[in-house]
């Protein structure tokens, strides 16, 4: 299956039953709420269909000639293609080994005739949830796992090359904003996981207790952190429980600092007039208990998804940053773009105590070879970064002159000193420890300006050193 929770598909459900009028009655009401349904007379025919076209929720009875419920679900949890299908049981026989039967032979519910239609949507609705939710989860965590298995393959093809030199350096910061994001995405499946394991079957009764008033109540409560459009500081945060536990007291609510933690976390605002029914209610501490849980079930889940972004960020910006082609053709490019993909490799040591500062022109795109600028920006933001022993300030200025585009990349490290400042574009010639560079850098910097009809000039006393690249936006 490959369903978006956010689209218009409501669900495929197969009705196993084989007493007409519950097939009738099952086929109507579900349809009629926009399911697609396909019944089926009997466990034969109903596995045949799950195996020729496996739906994602199957209704099943128990007491069939032929085979039973039980050896259908049996049968389909042991086949490959339709193993995952969720099986919801409903039956007439109310017996406790029954029900335990049927949760050994597979099936996730179990609903005893005669059914409450409410009921039976509910039960409907909320495992065709849960079973997207997972499907949308294990895509997730797939295509994180592919990423990370391209960037060891880029990592692998880089090993030879002088831009491996510098990538070399930053290999514990590319981990690092790879694992921060996986840690988060491990964290939140396991949040959902308790939930799922803590609270599934008691929530289609929880919210079939609820008045149609508490049920509104409740859904507004879920609905109101998602409009939320900033976070919250701990001074702010604080603020608000202060403001909302004055309004409770008054309203002579017992619980207040409980109760006004809980809408904070929430997210509620600072106006609780819109939940007073609520918070009035004897049941509202259940009600509150069982919204905070399923908010915390949207947090994780959105956690999933904006993690997965910042991975895909980084290990996007290694790719284009690892791609070579060497096809002898210019093409245009933007400079800006490039500059940033090596911005995002190193943006862990950013966070280290370094600020950078950026000026970007209004500019127009450069018929170049891209990747070749690439490991100029590299080269130049690396070594800046050493000399100021990653702290300081590294500011970047981009614009046009005339038929040029300027790039300068200024450091306030510690500077380079007069007698070698015309050795440093020599070949094999360093300042490095050994082991640290191989002298080849700047070399190969100005190999690649002059390829592109440019210059690059250095300019540098203490506390100041500026790179400055010209290239021509036209170059043959």
């Amino acid at each position: 299956m490959n369903k978006d929770l956010n689209d218009n598909y409501k669900g495929n459900i197969l009705v196993v039953d084989d007493t007409p009028a519950n097939l009738r009655l099952l086929v109507g009401l579900l349809t009629e709420k926009g399911y697609k349904v396909r019944p089926v007379p009997s466990g034969e025919l109903a596995l045949s269909a799950a195996k020729g076209m496996p739906p994602d929720l199957i209704l099943l009875d128990i007491m069939m000639p032929g085979i039973n419920g039980y050896e259908v679900c049996e049968k389909l949890k042991s086949d490959e293609r339709t193993k995952e299908i969720p099986v919801i049981f409903i039956s007439a026989i109310n017996d406790v080994f029954d029900k335990v039967k049927a949760f050994t032979a597979g099936g996730v519910d179990y609903i005893t005739k005669p059914f409450q239609i409410e009921e039976v949507l509910a039960r409907v609705e909320t495992h065709l949830s849960i079973c997207y939710l997972q499907i949308n989860l294990k895509a997730k965590n797939e295509e994180l796992l592919k990423t990370l298995q391209e960037l060891k393959a880029t990592q692998n093809q880089l090993i030879q090359s002088e831009k491996m030199a510098a990538l070399g350096q930053l290999i514990a910061g590319i981990a690092h904003e790879i694992n921060t994001p996986l840690g988060a995405i491990r964290s939140s499946i396991g949040n959902i996981t308790d939930f799922l394991t803590k609270n599934l079957e008691q929530l289609p009764k929880f919210l079939q207790n609820l008045s149609p008033q508490r049920q509104e109540d409740f859904f507004n409560i879920l609905r109101t952190p998602l409009q939320q459009n900033s976070s919250l500081s701990s001074k702010e945060k604080r603020q608000l429980k202060k403001a909302l536990q004055q309004q409770i007291q008054d309203q002579g609510i017992d619980n207040a600092d409980s109760i006004a933690s809980t809408l904070v976390n929430l997210g509620i605002g600072d106006n609780i007039q819109p939940f007073l029914p609520l918070l009035k209610d004897p049941d509202m501490e259940i009600i509150l208990r069982n919204a905070y849980q399923l908010f915390s079930v949207q947090k994780s889940a959105q956690t999933i998804t904006t993690a997965t972004d910042r991975a895909a960020k980084v290990v996007f910006a290694l790719r284009s940053y690892a791609r070579y082609d060497d096809d002898g053709e210019k093409v245009e490019a933007n400079i800006i773009e490039g500059i940033e993909t090596v911005f995002t490799l190193y943006q862990n040591q950013f966070k280290q105590g370094v600020e950078l500062v950026r000026y970007y022109g209004d500019l127009p795109n450069i018929n170049c070879y891209p990747d070749e600028l690439n490991q100029i920006w590299t080269n130049l933001i690396h070594n800046a970064l050493q000399a100021m022993d990653h702290k300081g300030t590294l500011t970047i200025n981009v614009h046009q002159e005339d038929s040029n585009i300027v790039v300068s990349i200024t450091d306030t490290g510690k500077g380079i000193p007069p007698e070698i400042i015309t050795k440093i574009f020599e070949p094999f010639f360093t300042t490095k420890a050994t082991g640290e560079g191989s002298g080849l850098g700047l070399d190969i910097v100005k190999k690649i300006v002059e390829k592109h009809q440019g210059i690059i000039e250095v300019e540098s006393v203490p506390d100041r050193t500026k790179f400055t690249v010209s290239l021509p936006i036209n170059s043959k």
